[in-house]
């Protein structure tokens, strides 16, 4: 086998390395100001949710359940699987779990549906942000974890930055479609009644791209919840830790209890997500 010749290689990894390097010689300041403004968020989620009694979470979940799903069955098995992570005691773990996809989400949306929104009214804006989104939803998951410890060093910071850039995409893309599938007999109408810009964002387009929005909120929060448990690797701690600690240990049946748990949060997340777009889709 012949290789490949070296005249035309390129070493992509020296100048990704000095970027890392310049960023981490010029930025040192702002990354400890935005480590400490996560940090601190995320520990007063942390907090809220591990003080919050466990019957009063489980009885949430089953009222929430019940209204979202108009099935009292569907609210009581939601409470029945918490009691399942409950009893394989990992409450506390599924609760710091909870807070690192909280606040990913929550950055997630902060940024990812003004961004969709400034897509939808900017054609270049999207044309280049489209490719970008491409290979952030492309990247191996893995890859976002060197930066994040560059970054912000090891534990739950890290792992929240990681997670929000791996989540990010979906909620920028359904954002922006959802704005340019608003009717334009509807745009029409609202701009012939003298509707400034931000009136017709906030009173037309953005109550009919709702639904789809919700969407893209659900994907986003299903893509945090996966990377926190690969987010476990830097110190994300929760249910991720567990797994981690298994396969390190070769416990088949640890994993299987962290497995399952982190599964259990994921259907409960998804169908709840789900309820609620669905809510906002038929307008009940």
């Amino acid at each position: 086998m012949s290789p490949f010749p070296e005249s035309i290689q390129w070493n992509a990894a020296q100048y990704v390395d000095g970027l890392i390097d310049w960023l981490l010689a010029n930025f040192q300041g702002v990354f400890d100001v935005i480590r400490l403004i996560i940090l601190s968020f995320l520990i007063n989620v942390n907090s809220f949710l591990q003080w919050l009694p466990w019957w009063f979470v489980i009885g949430f979940v089953v009222v929430l359940g019940w209204r979202l799903q108009r099935s009292l069955l569907s609210g009581l098995i939601y409470g029945l699987l918490l009691v399942i992570i409950g009893s394989f005691g990992f409450w506390v773990h599924m609760m710091t779990t909870l807070a690192v996809v909280l606040t990913s989400v929550v950055i997630s949306l902060a940024i990812g549906i003004p961004l969709g929104i400034f897509m939808a009214y900017n054609q270049v804006v999207e044309t280049v942000l489209r490719p970008v989104l491409d290979a952030m939803q492309t990247m191996p998951s893995f890859v976002y974890l060197i930066p994040a410890m560059m970054f912000f060093r090891l534990g739950t910071v890290p792992a929240v930055f990681a997670t929000t850039i791996y989540a990010l995409p979906p909620v920028i893309r359904l954002t922006n479609l959802a704005i340019r599938s608003v009717s334009e007999a509807m745009v029409e109408a609202g701009t012939s009644f003298g509707s400034s810009p931000m009136q017709l964002l906030f009173k037309v387009q953005l109550p009919q791209a709702l639904p789809t929005i919700m969407t893209g909120i659900n994907q986003t929060t299903m893509m945090a919840l996966a990377m926190v448990v690969i987010s476990s690797m830097i110190g994300a701690g929760g249910l991720g830790e567990e797994v981690l600690v298994a396969i390190n240990q070769i416990r088949p049946g640890a994993g299987f209890e962290a497995g399952v748990s982190i599964v259990i949060l994921a259907i409960i997340i998804d169908r709840m997500t789900q309820g609620f777009s669905e809510r906002f889709r038929t307008g009940s």
